[in-house]
């Protein structure tokens, strides 16, 4: 099963951090892949620059519309990602509890499935998620 752990980071959180804080904590999710790696689950992972640099599209009233960044309505931003195969949901959210990125930020786990299909969803995982 494959699975995508994206990484909601606080927004403004990296301006609190000094350059050298900013590197180890980077330094520390390389390892953190660099792990994932080699047990064999890292599909892909990637860190994403500031929302502050962002851009949106979005349709209102039948036309496209392009938002520059940064958003002020966000409390979080996608800070990076983990694509991860492994056997279970259990064991995809072993995995984030790993993830060095969920002392800082919170690590939402997530099944890929095509979007007309929401049976991923199931009462059984969220409860089990939440503890």
């Amino acid at each position: 099963m494959t699975h995508m752990l994206l990484i909601l980071e606080p927004t403004g959180q990296r301006q609190t951090r000094t350059e050298a804080e900013g590197r180890a904590a980077y330094d520390s999710m390389v390892r953190f892949a660099g792990s994932l790696k080699a047990r064999g689950v890292l599909r892909a992972t990637e860190s994403l620059a500031s929302h502050a640099a962002a851009a949106r599209v979005q349709a209102s009233g039948g036309k496209l519309q392009v938002l520059d960044g940064p958003f002020a309505e966000a409390k979080e931003m996608i800070g990076g990602f983990f694509l991860i195969d492994c056997s279970s949901f259990d064991e995809a959210v072993a995995i984030a509890r790993e993830c060095p990125a969920a002392q800082w930020a919170t690590v939402e786990v997530r099944a890929l499935a095509p979007c007309y299909d929401d049976s991923a969803a199931r009462p059984a995982q969220v409860a089990r998620a939440a503890t």
